[in-house]
C-alpha cells in the first residue's frame, strides 16, 4: 500500500487542515486508485493528520495519559469519501475537566472546519465499558476500536476488556443484536430485491455484515466465510462511488444516481451494477440466516446443558434426535439435513426431495446439507424422472416457506444446476417502480402466490411450473414472452412433461400478459377482443390456468399491478372467452343500460346539459388501488366531451383510475343520443367531490366559458411538479386488428394531472371521435387505449391511423399549456 505524505504546517496546527484537505481531494480524484486501496489510504491519511492534531493539542492542553481511538467504520479502516469520522478521546481520568475540554476543542474544531461529519465522545476506559454495556451500538463500535495517537497502552487495555466483556455477555446480547437486525430489515426491506435500496441499513447491507463480524468476535458462532469479504467489498465500492457522484453522505442508491454510479465504477450500465449489489446482498443475507440459526442453536444448547446434567447425573446426554421426513432426509434440531445413510452421488433426486421436504415442513434446510449436495449430488437424467418433477412441484406449492429454501439452493448454485436457464434471470434487476422484486425472486414469488390458487385449477402442477417460468425470457433480447415460450418449452420437456403438457406450459408463458392487458386496454363488448383471446388460449382448461397465473403474476409484481377492479375486468373477460370456447357466438348482445344510467341519460337529454351522480365505492376498492369515487355522467352527444370532462376532474384534483365511454340511443318516445361516461377516480387529498360543483364546472367547460387548458397550465406553473429523474417520452401506437368497428390507439405516458384531457383534446384536434376509452394506471405510468372512428363512425384506414398516432405523440411531447 502506498503511504500518503501529509503537510503538517506550523506547530500550532493552523495550516494543517488545508494540507489535509488538499491531500484528501487529490486522493479522492485520483483515477488510478479506488476500492480497498483508496479506503485504506484515506484512513491512513486521516490517521496521520489526526495524529499531528493530537500531538499539538496535547502539548497545548497539558493533558497526559490520553489516546485518540478510531471506532466503527473508521476503526476498520473503511472510510468512504463522505463517511463520518467516529472518534473516541480516551483518557485515564487524571486530567481536570477544563484541560480535557481544551484538548477536545483542539481536536474537534479543525475537523468541523473542514466540513467533515464527526461522531465523537470523551471517556475513561471505565466509562467506555459502562456505556458499551448499556448501549449495544456503542459496544459494536468499540469492537473495531483502533489506535490512532497517544497512549497505546490505554487503547490496548480498552480493546482487551471490551472484547472480553462482549464474549462474557454474548448469550444475553446476541439475541438483542439479532432483533436489531430484524427490526432494521422490517423498516428498510431487503437490499437484494430493492430498486432503490439503502446500502447500509437494508437487510443484506453493510450493517448486517458488521453484525456478522460481531457474532464471530463473540466466539458463539461464525458466519460462512465464502464470498462474504468480497460481498462486503462490493457494497463498499458502490457506496464510495455513490458518495463521489452525489457529493453527499448518502447510502440510498436512488434511481436517478444509478447510471452515474455505474459509470464511476466503470461498469457497462446500471443494470450490471444493480445485479452486483443484489448478488452481494444475497451473500450477506444468506450468511446472516445461517449464522443466526447457529447462534440460536448454540444458546439453546448452553441453556439446556445444566438441566441435562441434573437429569443425567452429570452424564453425557445423547445426540439430538433425528426425525425422518423423506427418503434420505431428516429433521434435526430445527433444520432439515441428510440422513446418515443418504448417498447424493447415487440419488439424483435427493436435492429436490430434501428441498421439498424442508419447504413442506416449513423448516430451513441446513447449510451443511446444501453444500454437501452441491458438491456430491448426481445430475438428474434428461428427461427427469417423475419423482423429481413431483418434488419440484411440491417445493413450489409449499407457499411462503418455499422462499428461504429456494434461496438456500441458490446460495450454493443448485438452482442453476437444476435449471441452467435460471442463470440469465438470477439477480436481474427490474428498473421499474411497479416491480417489487428482481426477476428471479418475482418468479419464485409468483409461484408462492399461485400456490394459494391451486384449488381453482384442474392442473396445479402446470400452474406452478408456468408461474416459475413465465418471465424466464427476460434475460434474452426482444419480447420476453416470445423468448420465454421457447425456453419454457425446452425446460418443460427436460423436466419430464409429455408433449400436451409442454404445449400448455408454453402457451401460458407466451400469453401470461394477455388477459390483464386485454381486460384493461380493450373493449370487452367488441367481439374481436373476446374471439382473439379464445383463439390464443385454445381451450377452457388452459384459460382456467391462465386466469390463475394472471392473478398470481400481478400480485407478485407489486401493489400497483392488481386491484379488485382489474380482477373484475379479467374475470369478465375470462367468462366471455370461456363462452366462446364452449361454442357460444362471439357477438354478445349490447350491455343493457341500467336503470340509473337510463335515468341520467333521459335527464341529460331533457335538460340539454350534463347530469351526474357521485358515490363512494365500497365494493370495488381495496388497499392496493383505492378507487375511492365513481362518477357516472350523462351528456348530450357533442364534440370534446371526453377531454373537457377529464379536464374538469383534473381541476378538482381527482386522479382517473379508469374511464369508460359509450353512446346510448334513447328509445322512443324520448329519442336522441346521449354519451355515458363512467369514471373511477381517487381524491388526491381524501375528500369526495361535490356533485354540484363538478356539474357547474362541467357546464361551463362545455359551453366554452371555462378554459380548462389555461386553468391547468396556471396550476402547473404555480405548483411545479418536481421529479428526480426525467420521465421517458410518451409512446403512441396503433394496435392492428384489435377491432373491426374502430381503430385502437394505445398511449403509454407518465401519469400526470391533466394527461387524459390533453390526450382527448389532441384526438379531437386530429378529427376523430372517441368511441370508448380504457384508462389504466400502473404506478407512475398511464397505459391507456382509445377506440376511435372517423366522423361517419367507421374505423380509420392504416395511413390515417398512423397520422393520428403521430399527431397525438407530438402533442404529448410538447410542454403542457393552454389548450
Amino acid at each position: 500500500m502506498t503511504s500518503v505524505e501529509v503537510s503538517t504546517g506550523s506547530n500550532d496546527g493552523d495550516s494543517e487542515p488545508g494540507g489535509y484537505a488538499a491531500a484528501r481531494l487529490r486522493l479522492l480524484t485520483e483515477k488510478g486508485r479506488s476500492g480497498p486501496p483508496r479506503r485504506a489510504a484515506l484512513s491512513q491519511l486521516t490517521d496521520a493528520w489526526l495524529a499531528t492534531l493530537f500531538a499539538g493539542a496535547v502539548e497545548g492542553s497539558g493533558v497526559g495519559g490520553a489516546a485518540l481511538v478510531a471506532v466503527g467504520g473508521y476503526g476498520r479502516g473503511e472510510l468512504s469519501p463522505r463517511s463520518d469520522l467516529d472518534l473516541l478521546l480516551l483518557h485515564d481520568g487524571r486530567a481536570d475537566a477544563g484541560a480535557l475540554a481544551l484538548l477536545a476543542d483542539r481536536l474537534w474544531y479543525p475537523v468541523w472546519d473542514l466540513g467533515l461529519a464527526l461522531d465523537h465522545s470523551v471517556r475513561t476506559p471505565a466509562q467506555a465499558r459502562k456505556t458499551a454495556g448499556e448501549d449495544l451500538k456503542v459496544q459494536l463500535g468499540l469492537l473495531d476500536a483502533r489506535h490512532v495517537a497517544g497512549d497505546l497502552g490505554l487503547t490496548t487495555a480498552l480493546r482487551t476488556t471490551v472484547l472480553a466483556d462482549w464474549r462474557n455477555t454474548a448469550p444475553g446480547r446476541l439475541p438483542e443484536l439479532d432483533e436489531l437486525c430484524r427490526e432494521r430489515a422490517r423498516r428498510q426491506g431487503e437490499l437484494q430485491y430493492l430498486l432503490e435500496g439503502d446500502l447500509k441499513e437494508a437487510r443484506g447491507g453493510l450493517r448486517d455484515a458488521t453484525a456478522l463480524r460481531a457474532v464471530a468476535a463473540s466466539w458463539v458462532a461464525d458466519a460462512p466465510r465464502e464470498g462474504l469479504a468480497e460481498a462486503r467489498r462490493r457494497l463498499l465500492d458502490v457506496r464510495d462511488a455513490l458518495h463521489l457522484c452525489t457529493g453527499r453522505a448518502t447510502d440510498r442508491l436512488a434511481l436517478q444516481e444509478q447510471d452515474a454510479v455505474a459509470a464511476e465504477l466503470a461498469l457497462l450500465d446500471a443494470d450490471v451494477m444493480l445485479r452486483q449489489v443484489s448478488e452481494a446482498a444475497r451473500v450477506i443475507s444468506y450468511a446472516g440466516d445461517v449464522t443466526w440459526r447457529e447462534v440460536g442453536r448454540v444458546l439453546r444448547a448452553r441453556s439446556a446443558r445444566p438441566r441435562l446434567r441434573q437429569l443425567f447425573g452429570g452424564g453425557r446426554p445423547g445426540a439430538p434426535e433425528r426425525t425422518p421426513l423423506a427418503e434420505g432426509v431428516v429433521e434435526q434440531d430445527g433444520e432439515v439435513g441428510l440422513a446418515l445413510a443418504a448417498r447424493p452421488e447415487k440419488d439424483p433426486v435427493l436435492t429436490l426431495r430434501a428441498a421439498a421436504a424442508a419447504a413442506q415442513a416449513g423448516l430451513p434446510i441446513s447449510r451443511h446439507a446444501v453444500r454437501h449436495l452441491a458438491g456430491t449430488a448426481a445430475p438428474l437424467p434428461m428427461p427427469w424422472p417423475a419423482e423429481a418433477r413431483d418434488r419440484l412441484v411440491s417445493l413450489l406449492g409449499a407457499g411462503e416457506s418455499t422462499v428461504p429454501v429456494w434461496e438456500a439452493l441458490e446460495a450454493e448454485g443448485l438452482v442453476t444446476a437444476l435449471l441452467p436457464d435460471w442463470e440469465r434471470v438470477r439477480c436481474r434487476p427490474q428498473r421499474n417502480a411497479v416491480h417489487t422484486w428482481t426477476v428471479d425472486r418475482h418468479l419464485v414469488e409468483t409461484a408462492v402466490r399461485a400456490s394459494r390458487l391451486t384449488r381453482r385449477v384442474h392442473r396445479p402442477d402446470l400452474l406452478l411450473v408456468a408461474a416459475l417460468l413465465h418471465d424466464i425470457g427476460k434475460g434474452w433480447p426482444g419480447d420476453h414472452s416470445v423468448a420465454g415460450e421457447t425456453i419454457a418449452r425446452d425446460v418443460a420437456t427436460r423436466i419430464g412433461f409429455d408433449a400436451a403438457d409442454v404445449a400448455v406450459v408454453a402457451t401460458l408463458v407466451r400469453h401470461h400478459l394477455l388477459l390483464i392487458e386485454t381486460a384493461t386496454r380493450r373493449d370487452l363488448d367488441d367481439p374481436v377482443t373476446v374471439r382473439s383471446v379464445a383463439e390464443a388460449v385454445g381451450s377452457t382448461g388452459t384459460l382456467e390456468l391462465l386466469h390463475a397465473l394472471t392473478e398470481a403474476d400481478a400480485l407478485a409484481t407489486g401493489p400497483a399491478a392488481w386491484s379488485s377492479w382489474r380482477g373484475s375486468l379479467v374475470a369478465d373477460l375470462v367468462k366471455r372467452a370461456s363462452a366462446v370456447l364452449a361454442g357460444e357466438p362471439a357477438d354478445p348482445e349490447p350491455a343493457a343500460v341500467t336503470a340509473e344510467q337510463e335515468r341520467l341519460a333521459v335527464e341529460a337529454h331533457r335538460t340539454g346539459g350534463p347530469v351526474l351522480a357521485v358515490r363512494a365505492r365500497t365494493d370495488g376498492s381495496d388497499e392496493h388501488e383505492p378507487l375511492g369515487v365513481e362518477l357516472l355522467i350523462a351528456v348530450p352527444d357533442q364534440p370534446a366531451v371526453l377531454p373537457l370532462t377529464a379536464g374538469v376532474l383534473a381541476l378538482h384534483r381527482l386522479t382517473v383510475r379508469a374511464a369508460e365511454l359509450r353512446a346510448v340511443d334513447l328509445p322512443d318516445p324520448v329519442g336522441g343520443s346521449v354519451l355515458l361516461l363512467d369514471w373511477r377516480v381517487a381524491a388526491a387529498y381524501g375528500s369526495l367531490p361535490q356533485a354540484a360543483r363538478l356539474r357547474a364546472d362541467l357546464v361551463r367547460a362545455l359551453d366554452g366559458s371555462l378554459d380548462i387548458g389555461a386553468r391547468l397550465a396556471e396550476r402547473e406553473a404555480a405548483y411545479p411538479r418536481r421529479r428526480a429523474a426525467p420521465a421517458p417520452p410518451a409512446r403512441v401506437t396503433v394496435a392492428p386488428s384489435a377491432s373491426r368497428h374502430a381503430t385502437v390507439i394505445e398511449v403509454r405516458a407518465q401519469d400526470v394531472p391533466g394527461l387524459l384531457h390533453r390526450i382527448g383534446h389532441a384526438l379531437e384536434s386530429a378529427g376523430v371521435r372517441v368511441r370508448s376509452a380504457h384508462v389504466s394506471t400502473l404506478g407512475s405510468n398511464a397505459v391507456d387505449a382509445f377506440y376511435v372512428t372517423d366522423a361517419d363512425g367507421a374505423a380509420l384506414g392504416a395511413g390515417e391511423a398512423a397520422r393520428v398516432a403521430g399527431q397525438l405523440e407530438s402533442a404529448l411531447g410538447e410542454v403542457p399549456g393552454p389548450a
